[in-house]
């Protein structure tokens, strides 16, 4: 299964252990989910993850990064329209799209109205991992 991941599911995944987006970083770390992504996505992830206001060091994630890159998709996305209501937003479903992933998952499910969406499935954290969770073989 392949998904784009938005930033927010990141930081909140390394910073809470227990949570929906930390189960999410454990499905890439062990290989059942791949991330797709291309360059800005990639630059995002380490700007944010890289900010002073965040406890993660250098290695952590150059480690979450490598796997990403290593194990993910990477896709060459062109510019979608309708245009979404936050411009910062177009690149993750930009590439969404591209890659013709199974799902876009982020917390803010509101940035991304189905308009805009050219089929792409946008879920939040706990909605993926319910839909995985019925998807997956027994």
């Amino acid at each position: 299964m392949t998904a784009v991941l938005d930033t927010n599911v990141l930081v909140s995944g390394l910073l809470r252990p227990h949570s929906k987006p930390a189960t999410i970083l454990r499905l890439v770390a062990t290989g059942v989910l791949r991330v797709a992504y291309d360059e800005r996505i990639l630059a995002e992830y380490r700007e944010v993850l890289g900010r002073s206001k965040f406890p993660f060091s250098p290695e952590q994630i150059r480690a979450l990064l490598d796997q990403i890159e290593t194990e993910g998709v990477v896709a060459v996305a062109l510019p979608l329209s309708p245009p979404l209501p936050d411009p910062d937003d177009a690149p993750f479903l930009e590439v969404a799209v591209a890659a013709r992933a199974n799902a876009l998952i982020t917390g803010n499910t509101r940035h991304y109205p189905a308009r805009a969406c050219q089929g792409i499935t946008v879920l939040d954290p706990a909605a993926f991992l319910d839909r995985w969770s019925r998807q997956r073989p027994r």
